[in-house]
C-alpha cells in the first residue's frame, strides 16, 4: 500500500502498512467519506506529527489520545491545534505548568509545531475522529499502528524520554523498553485530573535534564 508518510517513518514502519489492520483503517476511512462524513484532521495531515519530526530526529514523544473533533482545530499534532484556535483547556494548562517549571512566557496560540521540529513526536494514539464525536474511530485499527509506532522507537532508538500524561497514555509504558528510555508520568492536564498531579510534575526540565545527561540537545520548549 502507498502512504504519504515521511521517509524515514516509511521506511521503519514499512511492515504495518501491508497488515490487515492497516486496510482495515485505510477502507472505514473511505467509507467515511464515500457517506459525507467530515474527518480530522485533513487527509494531508493524518500524519503531520511523523512529517513534523522524522524518525532520526526524534528524542521525546508526547502521547495524546484522540484528535479534537471540532472546525479546524486537530492538524495531527497531539495537544495542538491550528494558528488563529484559541488553546483548548488541557493545552492551557500544559502552557501554565511550562511557565511554572521553566518561566517560559503562556503563548496566545495553540499550534505547537516549535516542539515538533525540535524532536518531539506529537503522537496521538488514533490519528482520526469523525467530526463532532470524540473517539469514534477508536475502534478502526489505529491504535495497532500507533502501539508499533512506539515499540520501534523503542526497540530502535535510545535515551529517548516518553512522557505519559494520564492513565490512557501510562497504559502504553509496557510498549517501551525501559532500560534503554526515560518515562516520566503524570496526571492528565485536563482540568478534571490536573490539580491531581499534573501541575508541578515539572515534566519540561527534567525532560531536557534527561537529554543533557545522555548528551542529547534539550529541547527549546518556548513557543514566542
Amino acid at each position: 500500500m502507498e502512504v504519504q508518510i515521511e521517509p524515514t517513518w516509511k521506511e521503519v514502519l514499512k511492515d504495518e502498512f501491508h497488515k490487515g489492520y492497516f486496510e482495515q483503517v485505510v477502507m472505514a476511512l473511505k467509507h467515511e467519506k464515500a457517506v459525507g462524513n467530515t474527518i480530522y484532521p485533513p487527509g494531508n495531515l493524518i500524519f503531520n506529527a511523523f512529517d513534523k519530526t522524522p524518525f532520526d530526529k526524534v528524542k521525546v514523544v508526547l502521547l495524546g489520545q484522540d484528535p479534537y473533533h471540532g472546525a479546524g482545530q486537530a492538524h495531527g499534532l497531539c495537544f495542538s491545534v491550528q494558528d488563529g484556535v484559541k488553546p483548548p483547556p488541557s493545552l492551557v494548562n500544559i502552557y501554565k505548568e511550562m511557565k511554572a517549571d521553566l518561566g517560559l512566557p503562556i503563548p496566545q496560540g495553540g499550534n505547537l509545531t516549535k516542539w515538533a521540529d525540535h524532536g518531539v513526536l506529537l503522537l496521538n494514539a488514533m490519528l482520526t475522529v469523525r467530526a463532532n464525536e470524540p473517539a469514534s474511530h477508536s475502534k478502526i485499527g489505529w491504535e495497532n499502528f500507533t502501539d508499533a509506532v512506539i515499540r520501534k522507537v523503542s526497540e530502535l532508538k535510545k535515551d529517548v524520554v516518553f512522557i505519559l500524561w494520564g492513565r490512557f497514555a501510562q497504559d502504553k509504558q509496557v510498549l517501551i523498553d525501559a532500560t534503554r528510555h526515560h518515562i516520566l508520568k503524570a496526571a492528565h492536564p485536563s482540568p478534571f485530573s490536573a490539580d491531581k498531579g499534573f501541575f508541578g510534575c515539572k515534566h519540561f526540565s527534567k525532560t531536557n535534564e534527561l537529554l543533557a545527561k545522555a548528551g542529547i540537545e534539550p529541547v527549546d520548549w518556548s513557543l514566542q
